[in-house]
């Protein structure tokens, strides 16, 4: 059985940082590209960042291109949002994806990102 559980989100004021970390289980970690997503209320979900199988390979979206880093570490089957200058509109509930080929297979519960004064 597949298992994603994020942690480190909470409430940051404009400017802050966090970092997110997506622990995975009964999968190999390593063969399976991933992504973060969050969905904002009243939004629909969105992509945020995805990394390739190996980490060579990141992408962005262009609202968080510059300000957030993707990264993982498949020795210790973990994947990481590393979230700097973040912004109100940053407040969402934040989701690591397994992907298979370009879509999202398996889920994580989510994580809460609060930004505000």
């Amino acid at each position: 059985q597949v298992q994603l559980q994020e942690s480190g989100g909470g409430l940051v004021q404009p400017g802050g940082s966090l970092r997110l970390s997506c622990a995975a289980s009964g999968v190999t970690f390593s063969n399976y590209a991933m992504s973060w997503f969050r969905q904002a209320p009243g939004k629909e979900r969105e992509l945020v960042a995805t990394i390739t199988r190996t980490g060579v390979t990141t992408n962005y979206a262009d609202s968080v291109k510059g300000r957030f880093t993707i990264s993982r570490d498949n020795a210790k089957n973990t994947l990481y949002l590393q979230m700097n200058s973040l912004k109100p509109d940053d407040t969402a509930v934040y989701y690591c994806a397994v992907l298979l080929g370009k879509y999202p297979r398996y889920w994580g519960q989510g994580t809460q990102v609060t930004v505000s004064s």
